[in-house]
């Protein structure tokens, strides 16, 4: 999410620079590629006070005897933000702890060992930073893996990782996958929506990782972590590891810095989860700044509709009085045409719309 794409993937190319080597050295200018002055910045002032980001409690969401004005709260902020912060969601302080410390050792490595995962030419999975469809690149180094489906797992990356950091990734993705299924599960209830027509999109469906690492830059203000853009996955769930802020989102047609608090997991609604509930929910578009001083690294997790799903609107929500307003098309062919087209922003939510008056009901 947000912060984080994998779906962010843009084409590999073979003189990759790794920006965590590049503050190493002594200039302190910024090399061209990575420049980009034309920015929007966060709108901080007198006349447009900063916005409370919603946060939800899943123990009450699951539990605690309001859970059903938990669970409309959920709705509305999925409605109104497309964006939340989950506390006591249930995954252990100590796991968190450990893939903290795996994430932040696997960015200590030396360059040598990290480039055995290096973007290969063609490929959209593995480590290095990216050169964008204009040319440019953001100011990050990460590594991105397919973790599921199994088959689709990429033989030299997940299972070449170090041990500890393999081990501790898969144990709070089977946490996370836990905790997404509860998710869907009462978004499929807020909807109206059958549980099991949710469970049967998101179930083994397209999962991947994506750790990151901002270094410092000396012209924050030059350049940018990651650009403007909305997930293509249906949720998308970011851990902060070393609690440096940095996720800016766009509410309201203004760009706002978000304060993550400690330990929450920050969640986002992806576009193809706009799509499913058709234009109920709003995936939220946001980007990542740098700043002067310090590194900030995350991981986030991508749940996505299993590859061999349609990605349309949801049948329970079409009717003669709610016309779908968004195309349907195939899983794999929608993150092809993806990756072909390099959007910017939610300029790929635009394009899977239906035109008005040109409502379809077959696949498109």
């Amino acid at each position: 999410m947000g912060s984080s794409n994998p779906e962010d993937f843009s084409s590999s190319d073979s003189s990759m620079i790794s920006v965590q080597e590049l503050v190493k050295g002594p200039t302190k200018s910024i090399p061209q590629q990575f420049v980009r002055l034309n920015q929007e910045h966060p709108s901080l002032s007198v006349t447009t006070p900063l916005p409370s980001t919603p946060t939800i409690d899943m123990s009450r969401l699951v539990s605690g005897d309001d859970h059903e004005l938990e669970l409309q709260k959920l709705h509305s902020t999925c409605i109104d933000w497309g964006l939340f912060q989950l506390v006591n969601h249930g995954v252990s302080s100590s796991l968190l702890e450990k893939l903290k410390h795996e994430v932040e050792e696997f960015f200590k490595l030396p360059l040598e060992e990290k480039m055995k995962y290096k973007i290969r030419e063609g490929e959209l999975e593995g480590y290095g930073s990216r050169i964008r469809g204009d040319g440019k690149r953001d100011w990050v180094d990460s590594i991105n893996i397919i973790t599921n489906p199994l088959h689709r797992r990429s033989p030299r990356l997940f299972p070449e990782l170090p041990s500890s950091l393999r081990n501790t990734l898969e144990s709070y993705l089977s946490e996370l996958k836990k905790l997404a299924t509860k998710l869907f599960v009462l978004m499929a209830k807020a909807l109206k929506i059958d549980e099991k027509e949710m469970i049967e999109l998101f179930d083994d469906g397209f999962q991947a990782v994506r750790m990151a690492y901002y270094p410092p830059c000396p012209k924050p203000e030059s350049v940018m972590g990651l650009v403007p853009h909305s997930d293509i996955s249906l949720l998308t769930i970011l851990l902060q590891v070393n609690g440096v802020d940095g996720l800016q989102i766009r509410k309201d047609g203004l760009w706002f810095p978000l304060n993550v608090i400690p330990d929450a997991f920050v969640v986002n609604v992806g576009d193809t989860l706009e799509i499913f509930s058709n234009g109920v929910y709003h995936s939220i578009e946001h980007k990542v700044s740098t700043n002067t001083e310090t590194e900030r690294i995350t991981v986030a997790f991508f749940f996505s509709p299993k590859l061999e799903a349609d990605i349309g609107p949801s049948p329970t929500l079409i009717n003669p009085n709610n016309p779908p307003l968004f195309r349907k098309v195939g899983m794999e062919q929608y993150l092809k045409d993806y990756f072909s087209l390099k959007p910017n922003g939610k300029a790929y939510l635009d394009h899977m719309r239906i035109p008005n008056g040109q409502h379809q009901h077959n696949s498109a």
